[in-house]
């Protein structure tokens, strides 16, 4: 069984309201999914998710992806449970492949501040990718309190708490269709 947006809405009555559909979210994935196939269409790049927000937003966009590629994870924490990054990041899982001389793809679920992505950058840097680039599906930038580069983004969005497809709040609501703001 599947629910529509409004089905949710209906379910879960914290939720303020839609901010992005889920329509809309596959519809950018798939433009992304061509952008990223056009980049490196001689490569095989490795997508590198970053567990937990990132995984619907992984599988999502590698079925987009017209060329061949691998996929690693990694596991950080920079929330402990709250609304606000705390601006310490935890590797609590590394990758398993080596990324030396590698095209490497970091897939993030939120940008806010920058200081999770510009951690994980210095420490993959250390590693020599051929590339590293980042593909966020959201880009809070109001929020931004390093300058990072984000090479494909899916949606910029303003100075908000939201959840639903990955992101969660206290380890619950990542299973919702579309993104949303929680009633405050």
């Amino acid at each position: 069984m599947t629910f529509d947006d409004q089905e949710y809405l209906q379910r879960y009555p914290f939720i303020e309201r839609i901010l992005i559909s889920s329509e809309d979210i596959q519809r950018r994935i798939r433009q992304m999914g061509n952008e990223i196939s056009e980049v490196y269409r001689d490569t095989v790049p490795i997508f590198v998710c970053i567990l937990k927000g990132a995984y619907p937003f992984l599988a999502d966009l590698t079925r987009c992806v017209a060329v061949d590629h691998e996929v690693d994870f990694m596991a950080v924490s920079s929330y402990d449970g709250g609304t606000q990054s705390t601006g310490v990041v935890k590797i609590e899982k590394d990758l398993k492949s080596n990324i030396t001389n590698r095209d490497v793809i970091l897939v993030e679920d939120i940008i806010d501040s920058g200081l999770t992505i510009d951690n994980l950058m210095e420490l993959l840097q250390v590693r020599n990718p051929r590339s590293l680039r980042v593909a966020a599906l959201l880009d809070k930038k109001p929020a931004r309190t390093k300058d990072v580069p984000l090479d494909f983004v899916g949606f910029e969005i303003p100075e908000e708490f939201v959840i639903g497809y990955g992101l969660d709040y206290q380890e619950k609501y990542r299973n919702l269709p579309f993104i949303g703001i929680m009633k405050a």
